[in-house]
């Protein structure tokens, strides 16, 4: 088989085996996926954009290496044709060049498609988002799948429809490769993201606001930390919209996101965690009213510079698939599941001491401190219990190093003390941001802090002898632990959010 003789050079002859040697493992890797079953994050990322990107890279360098060698053969002084290249078929070396060249164009083209349609669907998956850069997007993956969304594609919220979007994604995905690559990535990722796509456009596309449930009850477990882990629970009903479906939005929790009103703020910091100045205006009438926060009002030089965020869904449901539960909060689901038994004396005030007094730069040194501290704690403080229940010292801590696992990542520095929860207003001021009675308008108005505005207590106490509230009425709300007067006057956040520090 005669070919040109310009391929007879090294660039050409390397790009030609890049080339096959990219297809080879391509079509082999396509056939394990497809076939066997087998593969994950990293063999999506060989076959559909590494070995694609050497493929078209050797089929490059062919031409290049030969227009290289002839511009070689002119500048020798060999005589060079002048007239333009005749593909006479009469010659067998010309039929067998054009025959190659167009099968080869065409397998590349019908390649190229696949791969192309591979790769598009590759990058938009879930394992692409949360495993093929393990370390960094490990804490925000783990969180995901163990949240309300975890059949919900990542791109369904962070991307949505449209090539817009889509673009901006991809675009923003080559810096944080790149930060990957070079590992200039903050520990931990920085959060709110601003450029994130507004909710009535991701969030809406499936929670319609017009069809929010007007109620729903919620039933909290706890367990103190005292001798028994006493448990303490409390049933609310939370106040999502109007106390009947026919009164849709127009009172509860979800009133914010009215189609007929809009409420803006203006945040103290990018954190969004203090909010000093809040605006409502009634879309139908043109009501506006502003309300400045009479205690940490915003200056003036701040406030004509600023530009009012409109409230959505996110700015309370900050972390609709991330997570990170406290401490308190996994210790307490984990005791509730029974991977820690209940009846291991002081174990929840063994737990929180070791949580909150030390500090972890990676997991195995965490996981090895947690297990030896919470052994100390019982050889010095009750080396009976640890002598007559060692068994259930050891499934506690497997039970509490689990918990741990999916809520603490040292590594990334991410946790629930990283990632602010709006939802709320225990560890972090989330409602109490704007509802803290110090929000008030030039006419007198108040942003109310009264807890019935978004639930009622039903039912509240130790579960053999709980409070009950009498029917269509309200518990008013009783701490489990015995505080000095006073404690109603500040915020949850003035103890809890510095409880263990």
């Amino acid at each position: 088989m005669k070919l040109p003789k310009s391929l007879d050079n090294s660039i050409s002859l390397i790009g030609a085996i890049i080339a096959v040697v990219s297809l080879v493992i391509m079509a082999f890797l396509v056939i394990v996926s497809l076939f066997l079953e087998e593969g994950g994050a990293y063999t999506g990322l060989f076959t559909y954009i590494i070995m694609p990107a050497l493929l078209v890279l050797g089929l490059i360098l062919i031409p290049v290496g030969m227009w290289l060698k002839i511009r070689r053969v002119k500048k020798s002084g060999q005589p060079m044709s002048t007239s333009w290249r005749v593909i006479d078929f009469n010659q067998r070396s010309h039929r067998n060049a054009v025959l190659i060249f167009g099968f080869g164009t065409l397998l590349f083209v019908m390649l190229s498609s696949i791969g192309s349609y591979e790769a598009y669907h590759y990058t938009e998956s879930n394992e692409f988002c949360g495993e093929t850069c393990h370390k960094v997007m490990s804490p925000e993956y783990t969180t995901y799948q163990e949240s309300p969304h975890a059949r919900v594609g990542c791109v369904e919220c962070h991307v949505g429809a449209g090539a817009t979007w889509y673009v901006k994604s991809k675009l923003s995905g080559l810096y944080q490769v790149y930060s990957v690559l070079t590992n200039k990535y903050p520990h931990p990722i920085e959060t709110p993201v601003h450029s994130l796509r507004p909710a009535r456009e991701t969030c809406q596309q499936c929670h319609w606001p017009e069809q929010f449930y007007p109620n729903q009850l919620v039933n909290e477990r706890h367990f103190l930390a005292d001798s028994a882990n006493s448990e303490w629970n409390i049933h609310l009903r939370m106040r999502i919209g109007s106390d009947h479906r026919s009164g849709g939005l127009a009172e509860g929790i979800h009133w914010h996101i009215n189609p007929n009103i809009q409420v803006d703020y203006i945040p103290a910091t990018d954190k969004r965690e203090d909010i000093p100045w809040v605006r409502y205006i009634n879309l139908a009438t043109g009501d506006t009213t502003i309300y400045m926060d009479s205690e940490n009002p915003l200056d003036e030089e701040t406030l004509s510079s600023a530009v009012p965020r409109t409230m959505d869904c996110i700015d309370c449901h900050n972390r609709p698939s991330h997570r990170y539960k406290t401490p308190q909060d996994f210790t307490d689901r984990q005791i509730a599941a029974g991977n820690i038994p209940k009846s291991l004396p002081y174990f929840k005030q063994a737990a929180m001491q070791v949580m909150f007094s030390e500090s972890f730069t990676n997991l195995d040194t965490a996981k090895m401190t947690i297990n030896d501290r919470i052994k100390e704690y019982y050889e010095t403080e009750y080396p009976d219990i640890l002598a007559t229940q060692k068994d259930s010292v050891e499934k506690a801590i497997v039970g509490l190093l689990d918990g741990f696992e999916r809520n603490i990542f040292p590594y990334m520095q991410a946790s629930w003390d990283a990632y602010p929860d709006h939802i709320g207003h225990i560890e972090f001021n989330g409602c109490f941001r704007c509802h803290n009675n110090q929000h008030v308008s030039e006419s007198g108005k108040v942003i109310s802090q009264d807890c019935n505005l978004c639930h009622t207590i039903l039912q509240q106490g130790p579960p053999d002898n709980p409070q009950v509230a009498q029917f269509n009425q309200s518990l008013e709300f009783e701490h489990p632990v015995k505080l000095k007067k006073g404690w109603k006057e500040g915020l949850c956040t003035d103890c809890h959010r510095y409880l263990y520090e």
